[in-house]
């Protein structure tokens, strides 16, 4: 558990990066530090490592005052993850995992063996080992950020805005990826972002900062989205905050209809008879969604080059939004829905998403303090957050 203890960080010319700041961190969750440009989050983040030091107040660590143990063995003790990876460009990428192993006194054969191991563990090829971080991609080196501040298993991690520096799509994969090896290695977390998306996705308990430094509100995702304290956090959550809310509300009451597909390959003539108003659902050879063909451009076979890739797939285990998102982006009004190995189960139409929705959900969604407080989050029953798992119907997940 981290906390903070009326925590301030003055400068001498008389900035005050962060003001007062009271926030506890519960051991085994995810604390996220959100805010505008100014509020202070990356400072209170290396406040914890003590890379930055406060001028007030005190910052415990299980209990202890983190000023009571050597700086750079309080660091070595924590796994630290900034934008751009913050690799060593001129050590190979196995080197780089093993870097805490190695300041530790680890010898060679047992730091790398354990740099192999969380190169698997993050979702790399183990023939990327020898390579360099100017041979990987953007999204490659975060993982590889993400395995090195693993490497010596430490109780607490800082991430510092690992993930946006990174395209869109890339951003939501490392993101479940992160989940998912939370849900695994149950470590502290703090992690800073500008996203509130991000923030909501991720986090188990949210610190909304204002510009000065100051704490806003820190609550669960779910009350912070329907009980913003003030103007400021409902103007920073955002005016779509009812849409946000959805994501806490499983989708496992849903009916789903029957939705006829065609594989890729198949004739015109099949693809208009299995056809609904226009629009026919392709299918590759694992039953997963590919896309929508409307027939009437159709003259020959069905090609990846005819395919609708607007929709978004939603998944059975997910959400109400995910379920709601497929439905309003399909191009038939029909959400495609798939389960956890992204094979096709059914669709779903708005108005069934929103026949669902009891008046809790509603007074929620309508950011009127009628939602309930706590995490209650849904992500496909793996007991942490809640998690959004849609997809592009071009990458089914």
């Amino acid at each position: 558990m981290i906390e903070f203890e009326s925590v301030t960080k003055r400068y001498p010319d008389g900035t005050v990066a962060v003001d007062g700041v009271d926030l506890r961190a519960e051991s085994g969750e995810i604390t996220v530090l959100v805010g505008p440009s100014g509020c202070g989050k990356t400072t209170s983040l290396r406040m914890i490592n003590r890379m930055v030091e406060p001028t007030g107040g005190r910052i415990l660590v299980d209990g202890a005052d983190n000023t009571a143990t050597d700086a750079a063995k309080l660091r070595r003790g924590m796994g630290y993850v900034i934008q751009h990876a913050g690799l060593f460009p001129h050590r190979t990428v196995i080197d780089n995992i093993a870097t805490v192993p190695y300041l530790l006194g680890w010898n060679r054969a047992k730091a790398r063996a354990r740099a192999m191991e969380l190169l698997d563990r993050v979702g790399l090829d183990a023939q990327l080992a020898k390579r360099y971080p100017a041979q990987l991609s953007g999204g490659q080196q975060q993982r590889v950020g993400v395995a090195r501040a693993l490497a010596a298993d430490p109780p607490v991690m800082l991430m510092d805005e690992p993930f946006s520096a990174v395209d869109p799509v890339v951003r939501e994969g490392l993101q479940d990826e992160f989940l998912r090896l939370q849900n695994e290695l149950d470590k502290t977390i703090v992690f800073v972002t500008h996203d509130i998306d991000e923030a909501i996705k991720l986090g188990d308990k949210v610190a909304v900062l204002r510009t000065g430094g100051t704490l806003a509100q820190f609550a669960a995702p779910k009350e912070l989205l329907s009980r913003p304290v003030d103007e400021f956090v409902a103007g920073f959550v955002g005016k779509d905050r009812g849409y946000r809310a959805l994501s806490f509300t499983p989708a496992d009451g849903i009916t789903y209809d029957p939705e006829p597909a065609v594989a890729l390959g198949a004739s015109a003539e099949h693809a208009r008879a299995t056809a609904r108003d226009g629009w026919v659902l392709v299918v590759d050879d694992r039953q997963r969604p590919q896309g929508w063909v409307d027939v009437g451009r159709l003259t020959s076979e069905v090609t990846p080059e005819l395919l609708h890739r607007g929709g978004t797939v939603g998944s059975v285990t997910g959400s109400l939004r995910s379920a709601l998102d497929a439905a309003l982006s399909s191009p038939t009004g029909r959400g495609v829905m798939a389960d956890d190995d992204g094979r096709l189960v059914g669709a779903v139409s708005t108005a069934t998403v929103l026949a669902l929705l009891d008046p809790p959900t509603s007074d929620a969604a309508g950011g009127n303090g009628g939602g309930t407080t706590g995490n209650g989050r849904s992500n496909g029953g793996s007991g942490r957050g809640g998690h959004d798992t849609g997809s592009t119907t071009g990458a089914p997940r």
